[in-house]
């Protein structure tokens, strides 16, 4: 939902809330449950860089990005030590898609690819213990911070 603050519907929002912030607990609530009696796991969670930065006319997503990223970061710290991996990928770019012209991109310039993304996923998810990380940012190699 995008809009001036003065517009946006409040239901809609806590709906929006719902499903970012909340939905997301009750994900990794169920996945934290069965990786705490099997002694391991990995729970990933991406978010934007509205969780980072908000922007005018996106406070719904603001809120809901950075709820979930105070989530990963709670629960990498409850979590780490018993042996459950928690990560919160910022996936700060658009999205190559060759399903959609608008996301072709211009070779390796201005989209994240969708397998390198993966690939980070997977590097994320077998780190040595001794360096765990719980957060990421992707984006692609010419953007403008």
């Amino acid at each position: 939902m995008r809009g001036a603050i003065e517009t946006l519907n409040a239901e809609k929002t806590k709906a929006a809330l719902e499903v970012t912030c909340f939905g997301a607990f009750l994900v990794a609530q169920q996945a934290a449950k069965r990786m705490l009696a099997r002694g391991s796991g990995s729970i990933f969670f991406t978010g934007a860089s509205a969780g980072v930065k908000g922007f005018a006319n996106s406070s719904v997503f603001a809120m809901g990005k950075f709820g979930l990223r105070g989530l990963a970061q709670a629960l990498a710290r409850e979590l780490h030590p018993k042996n459950i991996h928690i990560g919160h990928f910022v996936i700060d770019g658009g999205i190559k898609s060759d399903a959609r012209p608008e996301r072709q991109g211009n070779g390796d310039y201005d989209m994240l690819d969708p397998d390198e993304i993966a690939k980070t996923y997977l590097q994320f998810h077998n780190q040595h213990k001794s360096a765990w990380a719980w957060e990421i940012e992707l984006r692609p190699w010419v953007e403008t911070f």
